[in-house]
């Protein structure tokens, strides 16, 4: 068995048996880069020595113990396993092999013993995806055998670090099977060191190289403590862009016996490395970047005049760019879908995969020829969606069609829109809309201008059509699932079709319906701006609009509660069973009979909405209505008559006439008055009859959506039954091509069955099927792990800017007040309640709801929260539509509010300046 090996027989495959940093300090030396001499002991040494001691029980024990949500456990874990560690001795026969290593390093630099570095080099860690950086032990200036040994059991042990016990269990990462090598080097006495990032890690810029210089040891950077100059390259330029110097008050430096000692410094006004060395180390991690093939974070010393690379790992930070389709040269501005959206999860590949049919086919109203597979405005990274819209910025008519949309919908990304405006690389006229396309434009605008007048000057009769045309077409679009859908094949055929010919049959209708009641409310509040109060006053009009489909859907889930209460049984099993319990008893019809059909009124007609609902691959009220039970458990603890969600809309109704009727009395007193008043009463009229509308396109789309999952699960069941797939749902982590494959291998798979050829788990099929399986697992891995990053960027720019801030900016050190979008007015004091996701969550009455965004599932929880803070969103998205007609003050907007506020922190929201202010 090998044990040891030097660090120039090393290379990236050696991962398993090397550990990250062991693997890529061998693929430098390969590159041709400077790296200190050194070895490596093996993950087979490390396992050995725990065989040996016989550690594996305790470290079985110690992590069974272990609760994620209490740190003690996490500290009493490790402090347990690594002591078991030091009190343990290394086998003889591996002793000896070190020893001869380490002498071989003291004969190649005529010093003995050699002074060395003793680094921790974890299986798991350095990995693309992961970032272990800093969870495992470095020893520096360790001189001597019996040191040498001592730091590597040391580091062995660190592999047990509560902070590295607690990411693995937080990312997925099995403790069976890790194991830790050790990469011993000889030690650089450095004048300076530090860390040099191949990419910006903070803005995203991939043209930048960013390093950090400090004097002496890197130990002092990486540690945090001291401030280091730092210095922003272009290495293609070969130009040092900016620089800044540091404190640089204290260094860590080697003493000769072994070991550091820190050392005061007088070196702020001096930089730690020449500008020579400075560009000369942004060449060196550029050469590392090519040939690992994506940025990297490096880890650098500089002695005698020349510089070492002692590490590098892939930058895990970094929000992945999309392929460019238009060349490398195109400078794209990428807004994030699920920011318009109001949900910033990742979405599943099969939901993905969906929406180039939907613009592919819109683009098509417009002159387009896209299909799905060339469409150039939708992208793909980091399992989300994007919008490129640099096109529209490059033309004058389309750069005023953004700024006119955009605020409404995602005001968060304005500021830097705003500055891209005079950027050679986006300048008016680098691209301009084609006479064709302007036709195309007009053919389509002018029949919307006529529909938009129709509605506003008939709205009830306009109303009763826009609504039967809308049901019509669902009908259609189920009549023709019921009459094609015969198989897979034909259900992946159906899904083709309808996402192809469905957007053109409904999207200037429904277009042109939020068009109306925005064109009245838009009209009203421009007429009232210079009003005292008057945007305020406009903002409270809009308070209990009818024909809203969420309220109605809201006050109907309401209704619904209500008629349990009336059923004594069914009361008394709300009262006694779980949320899931109950979604359990409904789905098997176990239910009291007038519980039961209460229940099933409602998700006849809304069970096809559900958290995420814009991803058609997650799942719908439908399939598990446990959300709903949730919420009936929360409405059915409503004992106060005025905060019924009825009385709490008629409240906001009564609020807004009462709204207009000010705003018509204070307009009456500016110079002509008297039409304005009418004026404004008109407005109102129309903004209260039509505003509402402003949900039925995502609704009718959500619709859609349902007859086209439907008949993908379908499929996905035949595909379970025949051995294709695990589960139904696995379709969706599976792309539409993918699934026209998958059903031509399983009907050439039933062909040769009904032949009489048949093959067993040894054969083709069995290898074919495996493949499915195999598939759809890392899909769902990757989905997973999106789905536990924090944060994704609301706009990502072509030279990798990406732009997470939302209306304020990063808030000063210090500052109590965030600043957002103010989207309904009011003000309110209250408790923080942060929410992630809205499953089983009950907010206490008056709690101030701090979420990402929203869609249609979350509304139940505003009838009890007293505020909503929201990282993303506009004044005419989901949550703002909603919070205003429930009188809820709410601001949006707010960039990394889910981190930045606390639960149990007491805060005032005010909706009408766009102020969150801390108050305890």
């Amino acid at each position: 068995m090998t044990l040891l090996l030097s660090l120039s027989e090393l290379n990236r495959s050696d991962l398993a048996r090397a550990g990250g940093k062991g693997a890529n300090l061998g693929e430098l030396l390969r590159a041709g880069l400077p790296v200190p001499p050194g070895f490596c002991i093996l993950t087979d040494a490390y396992r050995a020595f725990v065989e040996t001691n016989q550690l594996n029980e305790e470290i079985v024990r110690q992590c069974a113990a272990v609760d994620l949500t209490r740190s003690e456990t996490l500290e009493a874990a490790s402090e347990a396993i690594r002591a078991r560690f030091e009190a343990r001795a290394v086998p003889e026969e591996l002793a000896r092999a070190v020893s001869a290593m380490y002498q071989e390093l003291g004969r190649q630099t005529a010093n003995q013993p050699a002074s060395v570095a003793v680094r921790s080099s974890s299986t798991a860690e350095d990995l693309a995806e992961f970032s272990f950086a800093g969870q495992q032990d470095t020893y520096l200036n360790v001189v001597g055998e019996a040191a040498l040994l001592l730091a590597v059991v040391r580091c062995w042990g660190s592999l047990w670090t509560a902070r590295a016990i607690g990411y693995r269990a937080r990312n997925g990462i099995p403790n069976e099977g890790v194991a830790l090598a050790v990469v011993v080097q000889v030690m650089v006495p450095s004048e300076a060191a530090g860390v040099l990032f191949t990419v910006d890690p903070l803005t995203g810029r991939r043209a930048d190289t960013v390093i950090d210089a400090t004097l002496g040891l890197g130990e002092a950077l990486v540690s945090g403590k001291v401030e280091p100059d730092h210095y922003v390259v272009d290495p293609a330029a070969g130009k040092i862009l900016s620089r800044r110097l540091g404190a640089k008050a204290i260094s860590i430096r080697g003493q000769a016996r072994g070991g550091t000692e820190t050392v005061a410094e007088q070196a702020h006004d001096r930089q730690a490395l020449p500008d020579a060395a400075i560009l000369e180390l942004a060449r060196l991690g550029r050469l590392a970047q090519e040939h690992f093939g994506g940025p990297q974070d490096v880890e650098w010393a500089w002695a005698g005049e020349r510089l070492w690379l002692v590490q590098s790992r892939p930058v895990t930070s970094l929000f992945p760019l999309p392929e460019h389709r238009r060349g490398p040269n195109y400078f794209m501005v990428l807004l994030n879908f699920g920011a318009v959206q109001g949900i910033m999860d990742p979405i599943t590949p099969l939901g993905r995969d969906i929406f180039p049919y939907l613009f592919s086919a819109m683009g098509c109203l417009f002159g387009s020829q896209w299909t799905p597979q060339t469409q150039t405005v939708i992208y793909e990274t980091g399992e989300r969606l994007f919008i490129d819209f640099s096109g529209a910025l490059r033309d004058s008519t389309g750069r005023r069609i953004v700024m006119t949309f955009l605020p409404a919908v995602e005001p968060g990304s304005m500021a830097t829109i705003l500055g891209l405006m005079n950027d050679p690389r986006i300048a008016v006229g680098a691209g301009h809309w084609s006479l064709r396309t302007r036709l195309h434009l007009m053919r389509i605008l002018g029949p919307n201008v006529v529909r938009v007048m129709a509605n506003l000057l008939f709205p009830a009769a306009r109303l009763r059509h826009i609504f039967a045309k809308v049901d019509q077409t669902i009908e259609d679009i189920q009549a023709e699932r019921a009459r094609t859908v015969t198989d897979p094949a034909s259900a992946i055929d159906f899904v083709e079709r309808v996402s192809q010919n469905f957007p053109p049959r409904l999207f200037l209708w429904l277009v042109g319906t939020v068009v109306s009641g925005q064109a009245a409310f838009q009209g009203l509040r421009r007429l009232v701006r210079r009003v005292p109060d008057g945007n305020r006053l406009a903002l409270e009009g809009v308070r209990g609009l009818p024909n809203n489909v969420t309220t109605e859907m809201d006050l109907a889930l309401w209704q619904t509660a209500q008629a349990i209460r009336q059923d004594p049984p069914g009361r008394a099993v709300f009262a006694a069973r779980p949320a899931d319990g109950l979604a359990a008893d409904f789905l098997a019809k176990d239910l009291p009979p007038q519980t039961q059909a209460a229940i099933a009124k409602f998700v006849a007609k809304y069970g096809v909405r559900g958290v995420g609902e814009i991803d058609l691959g997650r799942r719908r009220w439908r399939e598990d209505p446990t959300v709903v039970m949730q919420m009936l458990i929360s409405y059915m603890q409503i004992d106060r008559p005025e905060a019924a969600p009825d009385v709490v809309f008629g409240r906001g109704g009564a609020s807004a006439q009462k709204a207009v009727e000010e705003l018509a009395r204070l307009i009456r007193l500016e110079p002509g008055g008297w039409w304005k008043t009418h004026l404004v009463r008109w407005l109102a009229r129309r903004t209260h009859e039509l505003a509402g509308l402003r949900e039925l396109p995502k609704f009718t789309i959500i619709r859609v959506f349902w007859e086209l999952r439907a008949a993908l699960l379908e499929a996905g069941a035949v595909w379970v039954q025949k051995g294709w797939l695990d589960q139904a749902e696995d379709v969706v982590y599976l792309r539409i091509a993918e699934l026209k494959q998958l059903a031509a291998e399983a009907e050439k798979a039933d062909a040769g069955q009904s032949d009489g050829i048949t093959t067993d788990n040894s054969g083709s099929d069995a290898g074919a099927q495996a493949h499915w399986h195999r598939l759809v697992a890392e899909r769902r891995t990757v989905f997973e792990r999106e789905q536990r990053r924090r944060q994704a960027p609301r706009l990502v720019l072509g030279d990798g800017t990406t732009v997470y801030e939302g209306v304020g900016g990063a808030p000063e050190a210090g500052s109590q007040t965030l600043v957002g979008d103010p989207v309904s007015p009011g003000q309110v004091e209250g408790v923080v309640h942060v929410v992630l996701n809205p499953f089983g969550v009950q907010l206490a009455p008056g709690e101030i709801l701090v979420c990402p965004g929203t869609d249609p599932a979350w509304t139940p929880l505003f009838l009890a929260a007293g505020g909503l803070v929201m990282e993303v969103g506009g004044l005419m998205t989901h949550g703002s539509v909603v919070a205003r007609e429930y009188g809820i003050p709410a601001v949006v907007g707010v960039g990394h509010a889910t981190t930045r506020l606390k639960t149990g922190q007491r805060v005032r929201v005010d909706g009408s300046s766009g102020r969150v202010t801390l108050l305890e």
